[in-house]
Formats: structure tokens, sequence, C-alpha cells
């Protein structure tokens, strides 16, 4: 028998090239875990994230602002922020660019109580509001009411902090900007109440993404960025052909989210994720930012590119 074939095999053995070791990136969420972070959650929990050569970590904020200007600092890769947020924080001179979406369409809403004084939006003069945010609230807000003949004047605001439900259950507020369709509404419901609820995008104001993913600006375009958007879209379509199986990983990654609140906001929440998330519509990315323009939230329109991009 010939010694040459362990020999070469030796050689050869010698001579392998060691796998590559996962890129990391960081993911800074933009609240506490919930739904609307399942597509991320099932593409690093299910091997998309790893299948593309990356190792993700998904951290939840201390302080919810923070996500932009951590990764503006380099302190993190990726953001998951707003996009009226993102072209706010452009005009603050962050150095962010949006390179995917999360969900493509609003979830804000102006609620009210089934039942009560407001069936129409003309119903809020004279009425209290309540809010969370100021800024973008108020512009949603405005543009809203403008449709029904009515200016922000027209209503008493009121900050109930982040307590929207809770502030139209006791009667502090006779309505709320700013409560999630897919949260807020079914949190009503499951309280025994019934939401009036109004869409933006069906009163004046044009459609936007309410969540997407940034990075730093000078840093989007790498070639990391692409490959995290390719996982994303694959496990975005595995998700929408496997619900149940993805509100069992939802629940392996935090049991909190095992109530009827958060089954039932990931039911509502499936249709909304983005199944081409890289891509970017530019006409309504370009009108919508006219319209945060012309209720004063920004200055200028600054060239599309110097913010958005499809990666490649």
């Amino acid at each position: 028998m010939s010694r040459k074939l362990p020999l070469l095999a030796l050689a050869a053995a010698l001579f392998v090239t060691p796998a590559a070791a996962a890129e990391k990136m960081t993911v800074v969420l933009d609240w506490f875990l919930n739904p609307d972070h399942a597509t991320l959650v099932v593409a690093r929990d299910r091997g998309f994230f790893a299948k593309e050569g990356l190792d993700v970590e998904l951290i939840a904020p201390a302080d919810p602002s923070a996500p932009p200007r951590l990764v503006a600092a380099g302190q993190a890769d990726v953001a998951v922020t707003y996009q009226p947020d993102l072209h706010l924080s452009v005009k603050e001179g962050l150095p962010l660019t949006r390179f995917a979406t999360l969900i493509e369409t609003p979830l804000n809403t102006v609620m009210a109580l089934e039942g009560g004084p407001v069936k129409a939006l003309a119903d809020l003069k004279g009425k209290k509001i309540g809010y969370s945010v100021s800024g973008f609230e108020d512009a949603i807000l405005a543009a809203m009411l403008a449709e029904a003949g009515l200016k922000l004047s027209d209503v008493e605001l009121i900050n109930v902090n982040f307590a929207l439900t809770a502030a139209l259950m006791s009667g502090q507020v006779d309505a709320a900007v700013g409560g999630y369709r897919n949260f807020e509404a079914t949190e009503l419901e499951l309280a025994g109440k019934k939401a009036v609820t109004f869409f933006p995008e069906e009163h004046g104001v044009p459609p936007y993404d309410e969540l997407i993913l940034a990075a730093r600006s000078d840093k989007a375009k790498e070639p990391r960025f692409a490959r995290f958007t390719a996982a994303l879209e694959a496990a975005t379509l595995w998700a929408t052909n496997h619900p149940a199986e993805t509100a069992a990983i939802l629940k392996a990654a935090d049991a909190k989210l095992d109530d009827e609140l958060n089954r039932r906001a990931l039911v509502d929440t499936m249709p909304r994720f983005a199944k081409r998330p890289g891509a970017l519509d530019r006409v309504r990315t370009e009108r919508f930012a006219a319209f945060l323009k012309a209720r004063g939230l920004i200055d200028t329109i600054p060239p599309i590119d110097t913010y958005a991009i499809e990666p490649k």
C-alpha cells in the first residue's frame, strides 16, 4: 500500500483555511423587546444572520431616544429608529443614513373611547388630547385637525408621559395622539373598552415608514449592511410563512411577551413588516420630508442620497 495518500492528506489538513469568524454587529432597539422587533429576533435565532456571516446582538436602550446618538458616535452599528426621527436627527447634524425598513406603514393614531363625545375629528374641538412626545405628534395632530377645519389652538394638549391608555380610561383626556394601532388599541379592548381610531395617513399626513434601520453615514455602504438586510428579508419572508413558529421564537426570546396583548400585537404587526426591507421609495420619502418642512420641523430638505440608501 502506498504511503503517499496519508502524507498528502496530512499536508492538505495543514493548509485548510479556518472558517471565518462571524462579524459582530450591535443593534440598539428603539424600546424594550416587543413584537415590532419580531423579524430581527427571527433573523438572529433562526440563523439568518449567521448564514450571512454576522453575529448580531440586539440591545434594549436605557433611554429610548439614545439609539441614533449611539450609532452616530460609533458606539453601536445599527439603530432601530423612526423615519420622522431620522429627518430630525439629520437636521441636528447627526451623520445617520437609513439602509433598511423594519415596519413600512405608520403605527401612530389618534384614539378616543367608543361611546364618548368624540366620534369624528371635528368633535375634538375644545377637547383635551393626551400626548407623550411633542414635535412630530403635534405635527400629525395639526394636519389631522386641519382636515376637519380645526387648529391646534382649538384643543387642549396634555402631556400624559406615555400613559395614553390610562389617561383615556380615567377620563383625564378625551383623546390621545401617539397610541399604536397594533398595541394601545388592543390594550384598551382587553381592559373592556373599545377605541375610536383615526389613522394619520387617511387624514392629511403622507404615509411614512414607522420603524427603520440606520447606520453611520460613513459606514452605511459597507458590505455587512447589505448582508444584514439580506438576512432580514429572508427572516421576514420566513416569519410571514410561519407565524406560529415566529410567536414561539419571540416567546423563547422573552417570556414576558407570552401574554394576550403581545400575542395579538404580533398578529397585527406581521402584515406591516417590510417584505423588501432594503427597497427605498424615494418619492414617498421626499414627500414626507416636504411635509415635515411645511410643518416647520425641518428647515431644508437635503438630497435623499445623503440620508437614505439601498444597500448593495
